[in-house]
């Protein structure tokens, strides 16, 4: 795979990705892109977690914003903490770059959070604050906030994309318990018939996020819902 410019529905504020692991997330998000049967017909992304060992000799150069794993979850329970500390000590070979991370299991976080570089921006996903059967393996919105929200001393982010339907004093409080760096939203795009809030209630939402003093930064695919 090697190193890639960012592209696509991709973080606008990314300016690369990379990918050491191989394999099946277990958290197997009924919206995920990799976790569809087109994907499943590719050898990487099927099978145990593993490490891509040629992946390795990528050289990162300096003065780039690299989404590390974006096709996996690096801190998902079932992978190796050996996995995880091959993947951050080749961040640390180039240190003159920003890394963000992503995991529905942040709570790894605290396991690595010496080793992780510091210049590392760290994130979660929070889809919703309700517990929507079918939707994810991974941890529940509400643990994920809660783990967040005990993280100090880094910086922080927030994705709520796939925007399912919330409750906005809820999901606005917990964000804000949080105190991320920003917020980056959106909506699915790959029509997946999710439950989807109203836009009225993704704009008081924003409004919400907003009297917090949360940066947020809008994907293009929230339009959508905008429009509907």
């Amino acid at each position: 795979m090697g190193l890639k410019k960012s592209k696509g529905n991709m973080y606008e504020w990314v300016t690369h990705m990379h990918a050491h692991l191989g394999g099946e997330c277990s958290h197997k998000c009924k919206y995920c892109y990799v976790n569809n049967p087109r994907m499943a017909n590719i050898p990487r992304y099927s099978g145990p977690i593993r490490l891509i060992e040629k992946e390795f000799r990528v050289r990162y150069g300096t003065g780039k914003t690299i989404f590390i794993e974006h096709m996996n979850d690096l801190f998902a329970a079932d992978v190796p903490h050996a996995a995880i500390l091959a993947v951050i000590n080749h961040c640390c070979q180039y240190r003159d770059n920003t890394y963000v991370f992503q995991t529905k299991n942040p709570v790894r976080y605290w396991e690595f959070d010496k080793l992780i570089p510091q210049n590392s921006i760290l994130g979660t996903t929070i889809e919703t604050n309700r517990d929507i059967p079918g939707i994810s393996n991974a941890p529940t919105p509400r643990e994920r906030a809660r783990v967040m929200a005990a993280i100090v001393n880094r910086r922080l982010f927030v994705t709520i994309e796939p925007v399912l339907d919330f409750d906005v004093n809820v999901l606005a409080n917990w964000i804000a318990m949080i105190k991320p760096e920003f917020l980056n939203l959106g909506a699915d795009s790959k029509n997946r018939n999710l439950p989807e809030p109203t836009v009225e209630k993704v704009m008081a939402l924003v409004a919400k996020l907003h009297e917090y003093g949360i940066e947020l930064r809008e994907k293009h695919n929230l339009q959508r819902l905008k429009e509907k």
